[in-house]
């Protein structure tokens, strides 16, 4: 049924700085914005090996229960350096939400989250299962 992740969305009360902020975090441009580039309602990026879809929608859209305060389910993006990539992330002005944790049973699976100014919850984790099931994927490249 489920097949994988299609695309994460947030909100943001102010799309043009949350897509300038997001740049910055991801290092690449938004790759696609509608309905136009001067006034988007929304604006997406291509992330990480596999391009998947993270999505900053105008908050005039979201649903009208919106939680005021960050919550819900937390998607976890795989992150080499779990300890840089949350200091850089608060550097970049991101608020703590979960500290650096290790869950199960020590097998590597390491998670935090941080809410980015806009107010969504951004988890980062380091996963080895991710990484066991990326590189199986990769061609081994041969030394000439």
């Amino acid at each position: 049924m489920l097949r994988g992740l299609a695309t994460i969305s947030f909100y943001a009360d102010d799309l043009a700085a949350a897509r300038a902020w997001y740049e910055q975090v991801l290092g690449i441009d938004a790759y696609y914005a509608y309905p136009n580039e001067e006034t988007p309602g929304y604006i997406e990026f291509r992330v990480g090996d596999d391009e998947h879809e993270l999505g900053l929608i105008d908050a005039r859209y979201a649903p009208a229960d919106r939680p005021a305060q960050p919550s819900g389910a937390v998607a976890y993006w795989h992150v080499d350096d779990l300890e840089g990539s949350l200091d850089r992330l608060l550097a970049l002005g991101a608020t703590p939400h979960l500290p650096i944790t290790a869950q199960g049973d020590g097998e590597g699976f390491v998670t935090a989250s941080v809410v980015d100014p806009f107010g969504n919850i951004l988890g980062i984790m380091t996963n080895p299962h991710y990484r066991a099931i990326h590189e199986a994927r990769t061609p081994t490249r041969v030394p000439r």
